[in-house]
């Protein structure tokens, strides 16, 4: 089953870092950089690894005292981000000291009850002057020292980061699959739950999301154990906040990290957004099997036509989930809901299926004798065999003449011709290729 990575929020008062920081520790340049208060206005999130350990980590827009414009939108933000986090990095400006914004964060950190890392940026070795202990009066210990301009004191932090980090609770049933049900909203994500729910009565029981307000529901059926994650609960303390795209989002980024198959469900009666592509890209990132659901088919003309139409249009805006399974339903009429079942249990025996070497080989065999390999980087790729290699998802190691001949365009054939052959259908593979020595 998938593990499910940590989560690190960065959060601080505006002009501290905190968007340098991120792109130091992900290791590329993905969030805005600027010397202005409030450029780094949505969360945005990166993949990162540290000393073996992999997790997510949040860039969220500087929480401020003052009344500048979307100040309130950003507090919530960071609210959010802060709540759905496993650990908390509170980042200070060295150069500027403890201000009333530092010390309004401070005051909400101690309320989340997560861990906190206290680490002070801009921070110069050279000042005679430099000293940690006056950052100690907020109550968050000895404070790391770092400039993440140039990297200065980042791995310490790092190292302190991977070690105040709790334990990530998984769920200890191998039979249990989880399934995050992702979408914009309106798209129908809590009617297709519902759906699902209001004929099937076998419900084991409802779990209050603890960290997060999406609500973990558990179901039995035909002998097997689901965990329905239902992202489109917004609330927070009773609070609906406005623009819920935005809070949305960081919520679809934890739902997605601890699932096990992803349905991202699309409204046919509408076209496909960026929203909608953007969404379905958390999964893509976080090498989630998923299937997209055209849901609202009850609202549909022309059924008959309209089912090659959409299905071209969402290869089309999703080209990047050429894997996924695509299923049409109506979570009004429940047609093909329960359809959706069948599609989960396929895409856990794929990420389970074996398939023999020699089986394998045969099947490249003819794959090249079809379709010979281009010449690309100066040669031609010659594929000697290949084997699958244990994993979550399934991985397939080519040995072959020389990693440099693959063009993108030969591997994706490859994984096609392996996808299509044995069924792997709606799940993200890996294929690696290595030089024989």
């Amino acid at each position: 089953m998938a593990k499910r990575k940590g989560i690190v929020a960065i959060v601080g008062r505006p002009n501290t870092g905190k968007s340098s920081l991120f792109n130091r520790i992900i290791r590329e340049k993905k969030s805005i950089v600027e010397d202005k208060n409030g450029v780094t206005r949505d969360r945005i999130y990166g993949n990162a690894e540290w000393l073996t350990r992999q997790f997510i980590v949040i860039d969220t827009g500087g929480i401020t005292l003052q009344d500048e414009p979307f100040a309130k939108e950003i507090k919530a933000q960071a609210e959010i981000a802060m709540q759905e986090a496993d650990e908390i990095i509170f980042l200070l400006d060295y150069k500027q000291g403890i201000t009333p914004d530092d010390e309004a964060v401070a005051r909400l950190l101690y309320k989340s009850d997560k861990p906190v890392v206290l680490a002070v940026n801009k921070y110069d070795r050279q000042d005679p002057n430099a000293s940690p202990y006056e950052y100690m009066s907020l109550g968050f210990g000895e404070p790391v020292m770092i400039s993440s301009t140039h990297g200065i004191g980042v791995g310490d932090l790092l190292d302190k980061v991977i070690h105040e980090m709790p334990p990530i609770e998984e769920d200890a049933d191998e039979n249990n699959t989880r399934v995050a049900i992702i979408g914009k909203p309106n798209v129908g994500k809590s009617s297709l739950v519902n759906s699902i729910l209001g004929e099937d009565r076998m419900i084991v029981s409802d779990i209050a999301g603890t960290t997060r307000d999406s609500v973990d529901t558990k179901i039995k059926r035909d002998g097997k154990d689901y965990t329905l994650i239902d992202t489109a609960g917004l609330r927070k303390k009773g609070k609906i906040y406005e623009n819920v795209e935005k809070y949305s989002y960081l919520r679809t980024v934890s739902a997605v990290n601890s699932a096990d198959v992803v349905v991202l469900v699309l409204d046919m009666t509408k076209k496909i957004t960026d929203q909608d592509t953007n969404i379905g890209g958390i999964a893509f990132e976080e090498r989630k099997p998923i299937i997209i659901v055209g849901n609202k088919w009850d609202l549909v003309p022309d059924k008959e036509k309209a089912i090659g139409e959409k299905t071209e249009e969402i290869r089309a805006y999703f080209k990047y989930l050429q894997y996924a399974q695509i299923l049409f339903t109506s979570a009004h009429d429940k047609t093909r809901v329960y359809k959706l079942f069948d599609d989960i249990d396929n895409i856990k025996a794929a990420l389970n299926r074996k398939i023999k070497t020699s089986v394998l080989n045969e099947v490249l065999n003819r794959a090249q004798l079809l379709n010979p390999a281009p010449k690309h980087n100066g040669g031609r790729l010659k594929i000697y065999y290949a084997s699958q290699v244990q994993a979550y998802l399934p991985t397939f190691v080519f040995f072959v003449n020389n990693p440099d001949y693959v063009h993108f365009s030969y591997k994706r054939y490859l994984e096609n011709q392996i996808r299509q052959q044995f069924g792997f259908e709606g799940v993200p593979m890996n294929l690696i290729f290595r030089e024989r020595k």
